[in-house]
């Protein structure tokens, strides 16, 4: 009996180690993630300062529970649960307190509170705990939030006044949205084309009850005009809406949305990437005019549980990103009564970039390059590839001044990184990180042995087929060179092919020459930099082909160049040496001016005439107008598809598999960083 005891008790203790390896090898992987993913470093000694794994509002747990539970081990000095992230920070007010948290706390399983989901919780040891606080404090310009506008009773009234049954309207919107009851009153709007059937009011119009409301929004000063269309969504907890602007030639300024049954989230994202989370109270209206309507997306992410302040004194306006103060709420069903005003003529804001009127008033001016496969090429390759070879060594002589948020990402990327410059020209960021093996590629032979030259490694081929193993790369940048591509179909290609290198976790930089060369009131340094010199002409070059447009300018200590006034005939009349333009429906831009057409072609002035190979051009000081000066300057045009905001992004969310981690502006190009899921 005896030795059934201790042979039982040998098999209970080799369990319990078993586990306990278990437990090690999942703790020392967290810490790896940690690091690997957030920059976070875990140490082996006892501090006061834990890091906890999948205790985090990323994972579903909430402050109150997670509170609950580290109090048990002592006191708490702090608690920070960082937005959306998979860990919280948890500080007590000793070592002794800390080190019986871990030993407590670690391999923990822990049933979420409202869901019959576990996790399992890791905990590791920390220096410090730092986290800055990253959303801004301030609604986006033009929105307001009116907390508390009907009562509880009004509410009930709202709500019954709905019937969600047997309604033509309501069925043939389900089909198209799938994800939310939905029903409209004054005009229809057609998700199949994002507008209103201005032509064909329904026969119900705007409920008197609303009526009533809405003259009171009209008598409190809320709104300046009453609107004549409203739409009813219901949203079950988990369902959201996709990030979006209102169709600006489908509706007036004010936008309102009434938020009846339960209180939400409301997610607001500027152009530049800047993002403002919204509480929206029950019973509160929300006022979208001004910046905030036209130009800033909205949209409601599809979950259960919402990120909100712990704190009970805010119950309305931006959601900060205190992570002492940051808690989960689980969402309800949600009803919103949004109205808009039908617009009746075409839309002339001050945000011309994502006004759909305004771009199809662009259309009609100007005319865009729209060909198949084959002239696409062959444009490209008389546009873009032969020029290339041609003015390789001028144009390399201008591209010496790394962009200060490219070489910040190459900096960033993890020591002996993979990394894949697709595009590279002359090499310029091929050896920028001394840390990372960089490989670059080109379709110009003869920058490609500007690389060479350089010692860095490079080879000749297409961006839209990249001799690279499918997933070997932990990083790939394509600097100004998706412009150069004269289809949508193959600008697409070239975004694949990119997505095609990196692993999982990989990230791509990606900047293309932008459409909006003044962002923000301000002017980019491509448009500042117009200025010629006194007593002679200079030669401004506006291309980007492999960098970014700020990097334009040649350096005026070495480079004594000429002016282009943009149009072929100009050239031809200054005895300039311009190569034929054999696709007449593409415009030649003016250099250093605003761009009036995305499809077009740019003027290149080559200094000293085509380099042969083994020869160096050499810098001239000769008066302007001198016919030795116009018979050196061969004028050739280089292909662009200059990019409209938004544009990038949208190609890029067709990706399988990636997601767009950042975008943002930068002296006159649309960026992005992407990463492979």
């Amino acid at each position: 009996m005896a030795d059934v005891e201790v042979d039982n008790a040998r098999q209970e203790n080799l369990k319990l180690s078993k586990m306990k390896k278990k437990v090690l090898r999942k703790q020392i992987k967290a810490q790896h993630t940690l690091m690997r993913h957030e920059g976070i470093e875990c140490i082996s000694h006892t501090t006061q300062n834990l890091v906890i794994a999948n205790g985090g509002l990323g994972n579903g747990v909430s402050r109150h529970q997670l509170l609950r539970l580290v109090e048990e081990c002592g006191l708490v000095e702090a608690l920070l649960m960082p937005p959306n992230k998979p860990y919280s920070f948890v500080k007590y007010g000793t070592t002794e307190e800390a080190k019986k948290a871990c030993n407590t706390l670690n391999g923990k399983e822990l049933i979420l509170e409202d869901t019959s989901h576990t996790v399992i919780l890791y905990v590791n040891f920390v220096r410090k705990v730092h986290w800055e606080d990253i959303m801004p404090t301030n609604l986006p310009p033009g929105l307001k939030v009116v907390d508390e506008l009907i009562s509880p009773e009004e509410e009930r009234t709202m709500l019954e006044s709905i019937d969600w049954t047997g309604d033509e309207v309501i069925q043939n919107a389900q089909k198209s949205l799938k994800h939310r009851r939905v029903k409209h009153f004054g005009y229809e709007f057609r998700y199949d084309h994002n507008n209103v059937d201005k032509d064909k009011p329904l026969p119900a119009g705007i409920p008197e009850i609303c009526n009533m409301l809405l003259e009171k929004c009209l008598r409190k000063g809320y709104i300046k005009h009453k609107p004549d269309q409203l739409t009813v969504n219901q949203y079950e907890p988990g369902q959201g809406i996709p990030p979006h602007i209102d169709t600006h030639s489908a509706f007036e300024d004010e936008i309102l949305s009434l938020s009846l049954g339960a209180e939400i989230v409301m997610d607001f994202k500027h152009p530049d990437g800047c993002t403002v989370a919204v509480m929206l109270p029950r019973r509160s209206l929300l006022v979208m005019a001004g910046e905030s309507r036209y130009l800033w997306s909205h949209g409601i992410t599809p979950r259960k549980f919402d990120i909100v302040q712990a704190s009970e004194g805010q119950k309305v306006g931006t959601i900060i990103a205190d992570a002492g103060d940051l808690t989960l709420n689980k969402r309800g069903t949600r009803t919103s009564f949004t109205f808009r005003k039908v617009r009746r003529s075409p839309c002339n804001c001050t945000y011309p970039s994502v006004c759909d009127s305004q771009q199809d008033q662009q259309k009609e001016r100007t005319p865009t390059f729209v060909g198949n496969e084959t002239a696409a090429a062959k444009l490209e390759q008389e546009y873009v590839h032969k020029v290339y070879e041609e003015i390789a060594a001028h144009f390399s002589s201008t591209r010496h001044s790394p962009w200060p948020k490219i070489v910040e990402f190459l900096r960033a990327l993890p020591e002996g990184s993979i990394v894949a410059d697709v595009g590279c020209g002359n090499g310029k960021y091929l050896g920028i990180n001394k840390g990372l093996h960089m490989v670059g590629c080109d379709r110009s032979k003869n920058l490609v042995d500007i690389c060479g030259e350089k010692e860095c490694e490079a080879f000749v081929c297409d961006a839209l087929s990249v001799p690279i193993r499918s997933g070997s790369c932990d990083a790939c940048i394509s600097i100004a060179v998706i412009h150069h591509f004269s289809t949508a179909e193959r600008r697409l290609a070239s975004l694949h092919e990119l997505a095609r290198l990196l692993r999982p976790g990989g990230k791509a930089l990606i900047y293309v020459w932008a459409m909006e060369q003044e962002y923000n009131n301000q002017k980019s340094k491509y448009l500042k930099e117009k200025k010629a010199k006194k007593g002679k002409e200079e030669e401004i070059d506006t291309g980007v082909a492999q960098g970014p447009v700020g990097d334009q300018t040649p350096d005026n200590s070495t480079q004594d160049l000429t002016v282009s006034d943009g149009v072929l005939n100009d050239s031809e009349d200054k005895g300039c040496i311009a190569k034929q333009v054999i696709n007449s429906s593409l415009p030649v831009h003016t250099n250093r001016t605003s761009f009036h057409s995305q499809d077009l072609l740019v003027p290149w002035h080559l200094k000293g005439g085509t380099k042969k190979k083994g020869e160096s051009i050499t810098t001239l000081q000769l008066p302007a107008g001198s016919n030795k000066l116009q018979e050196l300057s061969p004028v050739f045009h280089r292909y662009y598809h200059v990019f409209c905001e938004g544009e990038l992004e949208a190609a890029c969310k067709t990706l399988d598999g990636i997601r767009i981690q950042r975008s943002y502006y930068d002296q006159g190009n649309w960026c992005v960083v992407l990463e492979r899921q």
